[in-house]
């Protein structure tokens, strides 16, 4: 392994670690996407035996490819994982879709609402996720341990009485340096977003996967001159040009592309205020 992703390596084991060691009922998300699929392998590199010991929430609001869902019942059972599928049944028995609802609302209902009831059923305190600063401009804003409050907000900053050439607003997330890490967060805390590759890039994911030969789904590889570079809801998702149908190819596209990983992503959804009003609310 190259020292460079060696190092990143080495950083996000420990961060899942103590993780593990800090929290009583921590849980992994996993989309099936390539940043989930490799946070599940991180976590195996970290686990004693091998395994995943702990849940992996799948959020399903039934409108992703039939790829992922094969490719998600083929993976549980190879790592053996302790899947909890986890659907807002209520809202999708109401008629709540991407034909009937703004991405917003959609995504709200079927993902955000989902989640916090999967959080609430089964009182997870930590939740591993797999999200990346270069990703999105929003996501660059997280720390690796981000607290949520009772009402599952995300609170990044908040008023304060202004001294004469002060900020009027007062930061509210963790100060991390020296890679100190905050694990309590008192009793307004419901539960703790913990993010260990928040330091990655695409490419360093794309390198770690072929390191370790990990299995990926077909989406990503090229197929009529198309690939996914990101996965989701079917009809919220496009396919970018690329004959990138390889590990290598991919590798060696990735290195020079100017196209934005989540171009292919739904736009009125990827807009900088949408996307913050959600992650505001809970959204992933």
């Amino acid at each position: 392994m190259a020292e460079d992703l060696n190092s990143l390596v080495n950083k996000s084991i420990f961060i899942i670690r103590e993780t593990l060691s800090s929290y009583k009922n921590p849980a992994v998300m996993w989309s099936t996407g390539k940043d989930s699929t490799a946070m599940l392998h991180l976590i195996k590199q970290a686990s004693p035996d091998g395994n995943v010991p702990v849940p992996v929430i799948h959020i399903d609001t039934t409108f992703k490819f039939k790829e992922i869902y094969e490719y998600r019942d083929r993976m549980a059972k190879e790592w053996n994982l302790n899947l909890i599928v986890a659907k807002n049944n209520e809202a999708l028995e109401s008629g709540v879709g991407p034909k009937t609802n703004s991405k917003f609302d959609c995504c709200t209902k079927l993902k955000t609402e989902a989640l916090k009831q999967v959080i609430k059923k089964y009182k997870f305190d930590a939740l591993i996720m797999s999200i990346r600063r270069d990703e999105h401009g929003i996501r660059a804003m997280e720390r690796v341990m981000s607290p949520r409050d009772q009402n599952f907000r995300w609170n990044i900053a908040r008023e304060k009485k202004q001294k004469s050439g002060d900020s009027p607003f007062e930061a509210l997330q963790p100060t991390e340096i020296w890679e100190l890490y905050q694990t309590d967060f008192g009793e307004s805390c419901d539960h703790v977003r913990v993010h260990p590759i928040l330091h990655w890039t695409e490419l360093d994911i794309w390198r770690f996967i072929q390191e370790n030969n990990i299995p990926m789904n077909p989406l990503y590889f090229a197929k009529n001159g198309q690939r996914y570079r990101s996965l989701g809801c079917e009809c919220c998702t496009r396919p970018v040009k690329s004959d990138a149908d390889t590990m290598d190819k991919i590798i060696k596209e990735l290195e020079t592309t100017k196209i934005a990983e989540r171009s292919g992503r739904a736009q009125d959804k990827e807009d900088d205020t949408v996307m913050q009003r959600l992650r505001a609310m809970g959204y992933m």
